[in-house]
């Protein structure tokens, strides 16, 4: 059966109604071969797998998004109209703009701030705030509660720009109205959802400090990403 969409090799039906989205498409591979049983790959289309499986009896797609807010909006339209996802869980990484968070602390985005013209094809006649499920982030608190697991429920700052030549003042504003972390791709998921009535939730593991010049290492991405990925699998059984 030909896929309904150019970006994803899936056929109907090959995808499971709640996916995961990393964004390395490798990660979405180590979630299936480490975490999912009985899976099976869909897609290898330029290079970003997705793939079904199986987790605590719940049927479950993981499949990678690439970086940046247009990519994450991409795959995020196409498994919500093409392929009738119904829940999108992201699982990704950010650097902290709050001194209190440490590295390998969780976040769970409420809502996430954006300097991007993403939201202008909404037309909406004010500011629209791009918010998560209030469902799926109470399941992600009272999770992370029970794992002993350091979640941070909060506002983000989804940013196109990785590289600033204004270097971290572009981030002090945004530090100073409390947002806790920066990253690239909540607001366009969060929109995406919202445009479409389904649920969306985005959680990041803190691997940078920028305010303090600190990032993980390898092995230390590995372990907390980990738990990360763990309480997103639970939340999604359940």
């Amino acid at each position: 059966m030909k896929a309904p969409t150019v970006h994803n090799g899936a056929a109907l039906g090959q995808i499971a109604e709640t996916v995961l989205l990393p964004g390395d498409p490798l990660r979405a591979r180590f979630i299936a071969e480490q975490f999912l049983t009985d899976a099976e790959c869909y897609t290898k289309v330029r290079g970003v797998y997705g793939y079904t499986g199986w987790y605590k009896g719940k049927r479950i797609s993981v499949q990678g998004t690439g970086m940046g807010g247009p990519s994450m909006a991409i795959y995020a339209y196409e498994l919500i109209h093409a392929y009738k996802a119904k829940q999108l869980i992201r699982i990704g990484s950010a650097g902290a703009l709050q001194d209190y968070l440490k590295l390998g602390d969780i976040v769970g985005v409420t809502a996430a701030s954006y300097n991007t013209d993403y939201s202008l094809q909404y037309s909406v006649p004010g500011t629209i705030t791009p918010a998560g499920s209030f469902n799926l982030l109470y399941k992600a608190k009272a999770r992370a509660d029970k794992a002993n697991l350091n979640l941070y429920n909060g506002p983000v700052l989804s940013s196109d720009l990785f590289y600033s030549l204004d270097g971290l003042s572009t981030l002090e504003p945004w530090k100073k109205m409390g947002l806790l972390a920066v990253e690239m791709e909540a607001a366009s998921l969060y929109l995406s959802a919202q445009a479409a009535n389904i649920e969306a939730l985005c959680l990041l593991t803190i691997s940078d400090l920028p305010f303090k010049n600190q990032e993980m290492s390898s092995g230390e991405r590995e372990r907390s990403f980990t738990d990360m990925i763990s309480l997103a699998l639970d939340i999604a059984a359940n």
